[in-house]
């Protein structure tokens, strides 16, 4: 062997010992959806101090992240559940995700950490749930365990499920309870699971200030359609008027 031929056969095996980039070692692609623009820049603040963690696009209205999302690639989308009148949002945005880009994983930010949310976002669709009145430290953690396509909810929420006698979704996907089983009294855990999802949504929108009409509009379905909806959700959690579901609010949060 020549020494001429040293330096090609050195460069050879230089890039043959590089560093392999492994599938959990590449920087993790993020998108924020959030009405707020201070919650949008506190948590991009927060990721880019990282280095394994990018946040590519962050939107305020659920459309552009749909339209971002058709030329572009997430790996992890960080989810408000709650945005302003006539958005998309909700357990209708986790189900339009999940099924037109299934190769992005949901995780939900939420004030709303109730189990009875908690459930109903994780069996549409979200691979995680993390409550806004948690530990901002703990977000990045979050990110790379639904990045890894694992679900997360975190020890508090998983207590709050356990003690509210609600399932963790985590761990095997609730049945729901038929409004034929559900008394008409009860307005615990069995009551508001035989909620359908739509069902859920209108009753969410209605106690947060909208009327039947706004419900309407923001979901593209007829006043009569929502009136429908909202006077089975009653009947199933045994509310006889709105006073009393305002009256109930409290303990429905609570489950």
């Amino acid at each position: 062997m020549t020494t001429r031929d040293e330096p090609a056969i050195q460069n050879h095996f230089s890039r043959m010992k590089g560093p392999v980039m492994r599938p959990e070692h590449r920087v993790i692609r993020v998108v924020i959806l959030d009405d707020h623009t201070v919650v949008q820049h506190g948590i991009s603040s927060y990721l880019a101090e990282r280095n394994d963690i990018a946040v590519v696009a962050s939107f305020g209205k659920s459309r552009d992240l749909i339209c971002w999302l058709q030329a572009n690639h997430a790996d992890v989308v960080l989810l408000d559940y709650t945005l302003g009148p006539g958005e998309i949002d909700g357990l209708n945005l986790v189900k339009l995700i999940s099924t037109r880009f299934p190769e992005c994983k949901i995780l939900m930010t939420s004030s709303s950490d109730t189990p009875a949310t908690v459930n109903m976002t994780m069996r549409a669709g979200a691979l995680g749930f993390f409550g806004k009145s948690e530990n901002l430290s703990k977000l990045a953690d979050a990110i790379f365990v639904v990045a890894r396509g694992r679900p997360y909810i975190s020890a508090e929420l998983s207590g709050k499920l356990m003690s509210s006698s609600m399932p963790d979704p985590r761990l095997a996907r609730q049945k729901v309870v038929s409004a034929e089983s559900a008394s008409a009294s009860d307005s615990g855990p069995s009551a508001i699971l035989s909620l359908s999802p739509r069902e859920h949504e209108v009753l969410r929108c209605y106690l947060a200030g909208m009327s039947v009409s706004d419900i309407a509009a923001k979901f593209a379905r007829s006043s009569k359609t929502i009136s429908t909806q909202k006077q089975s959700a009653l009947r199933k959690l045994g509310i006889r008027s709105d006073a009393e579901l305002f009256a109930s609010r409290k303990l429905l949060e609570e489950r």
